[in-house]
């Protein structure tokens, strides 16, 4: 890494645990910023999402949403705790008074509804953290559609097969 002084390797003493660890432990992951290694998938008419994880264990899927050019993400519901991290562009909550930017961390706690939006011209990017379901709303308040891993799953799986691409079985947990 540029910038960092180097450091040598720390030896550690022997894990006592190692054989146990490699046999049954999951280990950690890259996935690239190729397409070949999450592609963008179609979220709606003016967003995209690109898949980073998903763990079936705890119900929790990690992402980048695209809001492209300005646009809008339907009125939801959280039902266990979300987190973002703003990479590009600019996004809100029509119902909050603050705008997230560059760098802005969003903490969302279960129960909270809204409606993310961004008007940026260049639409925004945000790494999002999300765990349990969302429940989706149309615009007289009835329910339309809840996410989960498992919706999440499917987006990502039925793009890649209708595509031709490779599924990374290393966005599994």
């Amino acid at each position: 890494m540029r910038g960092l002084p180097m450091s040598p390797i720390v030896q550690l003493p022997p894990e006592p645990n190692a054989a146990i660890i490699d046999r049954f432990a999951l280990h950690g992951a890259h996935i690239g910023t190729s397409e070949d290694q999450s592609p963008w998938v179609p979220f709606g008419d003016s967003a995209a999402i690109r898949h980073l994880s998903f763990d079936v264990r705890t119900g929790s899927v990690c992402n980048v949403l695209w809001v492209k050019g300005g646009g809008c993400i339907g009125t939801h519901r959280h039902r266990a705790a979300v987190s973002a991290v703003t990479l590009q562009g600019s996004w809100g909550y029509y119902e909050y008074d603050w705008t997230a930017r560059p760098g802005s961390f969003v903490y969302e706690t279960p129960g909270t509804a809204h409606t993310l939006y961004s008007d940026d011209p260049q639409g925004m990017q945000a790494l999002f953290w999300i765990h349990g379901p969302i429940e989706f709303f149309d615009e007289h308040g009835n329910h339309t559609e809840t996410t989960d891993v498992f919706w999440f799953i499917n987006h990502y799986v039925s793009h890649c097969e209708k595509h031709g691409l490779a599924i990374n079985q290393a966005l599994f947990l």
